[in-house]
């Protein structure tokens, strides 16, 4: 006896062979995985190569400098003369440390402050959280400007102060509520028998919400102390005193208006250093946090953004 086989047919479909991807769900053709890669290289190497070249001339001496005409692209010996003088105390050695305790201090506060904001704006019973989230929400859109800020930094008395570059930019809306759509995302169920059980609000917020928020928390941590360690502007209108500047300000004034920082002159009169190499090893001191932190909290940026925006 002859088997027969059910052939499917344009009317009558095969039910068991497999669907139909759309045309963006194929696999790419081996031309498609090439252009890929050259496209990804490309724009990798837009990116690193203007940075190796401000590393590499930061470790080179005068005389390659000098060789080269400027930029240095082949190291050609290397030197730490540059990074010895700047971190051996002065101008750029006291901005790099305030740059650190601005940003330490700073990010605690912030976070603090946008923790305790977004978790009462998640509780639906919280006392006038719709009003205080509209309110949020408005000053996304309309701010006072400039000159009120300034006023109130000034009436205030935190001109010339630390506080006044945490404080006028402490807290970010986006930043609450992107924390908000993640705490509404954790199960009431939760929250519940903790409160079952006894727990308070602050005790609920420390013990679950927070252990169950670590990739939200990491990613909204390193936009905060990048924030922070990026800042110049605040310190450009609120600060006078030059040995308050953070390291950004020094940058700015080092590379715009081709200043020496303070104790440098001498090494650089006397050929010991060259001031192109001073302006590139700060510049290599000013990424080096952001680029260290960066790669272990790229983890945590797809669960934590994504998550809480679309939740939120």
């Amino acid at each position: 006896m002859t088997a027969v086989i059910d052939k499917p047919s344009p009317s009558r479909p095969n039910r068991w062979a497999a669907p139909e991807r759309p045309a963006w769900e194929e696999e790419p053709s081996k031309a498609g995985l090439a252009g890929k890669g050259l496209v990804l290289s490309f724009a990798c190497l837009a990116v690193l190569f203007p940075l190796w070249i401000v590393v590499v001339t930061s470790l080179s001496s005068r005389k390659t400098i000098d060789e080269a005409g400027g930029l240095v692209m082949v190291p050609k010996g290397i030197t730490f003369i540059a990074y010895r003088e700047l971190l051996s105390g002065g101008q750029v050695t006291r901005a790099t440390i305030v740059s650190v305790l601005v940003t330490l201090v700073g990010t605690l506060f912030s976070m603090t402050v946008s923790v305790l904001c977004a978790y009462g704006l998640s509780r639906s019973g919280s006392l006038a959280h719709r009003w205080i989230l509209m309110t949020l929400l408005a000053t996304m859109f309309f701010s006072a400007g400039l000159i009120p800020t300034y006023l109130l930094v000034q009436s205030l008395g935190l001109s010339d102060n630390y506080l006044a570059l945490i404080l006028p930019s402490a807290v970010s809306v986006f930043n609450i509520l992107v924390l908000r759509g993640f705490f509404m995302g954790i199960s009431q169920e939760l929250v519940d028998s903790a409160r079952i059980d006894g727990a308070g609000d602050f005790r609920i917020l420390w013990q679950i919400v927070m252990p169950l928020s670590r990739a939200v928390l990491a990613v909204i941590t390193l936009f905060y102390a990048v924030g922070y360690w990026s800042a110049w502007f605040n310190a450009s209108i609120y600060l006078n005193d030059q040995d308050k500047m953070p390291l950004q300000n020094v940058m700015i004034q080092l590379v715009q208006r081709q200043q020496q920082p303070v104790g440098l002159g001498q090494a650089i009169r006397t050929g010991q250093l060259s001031g192109l190499a001073i302006q590139m090893a700060v510049m290599v001191m000013a990424l080096l946090p952001v680029a260290v932190l960066s790669p272990f909290v790229q983890k945590h940026f797809k669960k934590g953004m994504l998550t809480g925006a679309v939740k939120g």
